[in-house]
């Protein structure tokens, strides 16, 4: 297999995999050093053929991978809706439906 390219995986229904091959792409794209991307896809082939484990593969190629830690450190707020201005906003959706037509 030539080890210089972006390995392909199509088809995987196993989602750990699915995800392992998402976060090595983004590694992949972002690596401008062959080296590196040789090393991505070292390790992607390996754990394809079960040769590493996940927890193995995700620690080789974390340090290649840019992780915003504004995703982890970001305040959200949640809005929340009484029960009431729901009905209220159902009933008026739904009054929305059946005049428009």
């Amino acid at each position: 297999m030539d080890l210089e390219r972006k390995v392909i995986m199509e088809g995987s229904s196993n989602f750990q995999f699915h995800a392992a091959y998402l976060a090595y792409s983004e590694a992949y794209d972002r690596a401008s050093d062959p080296d590196v991307r040789k090393y991505l896809n070292q390790n992607i082939i390996a754990l394809q053929q079960n040769k590493i484990d996940y927890q193995t593969f995700y620690r080789n190629i974390n340090q290649y991978r840019s992780i915003s830690t504004a995703q982890y450190h970001s305040k959200s707020s949640i809005k929340t809706q009484s029960k009431g201005e729901w009905r209220s906003k159902m009933r008026k959706i739904e009054r929305e439906k059946r005049y428009e037509r």
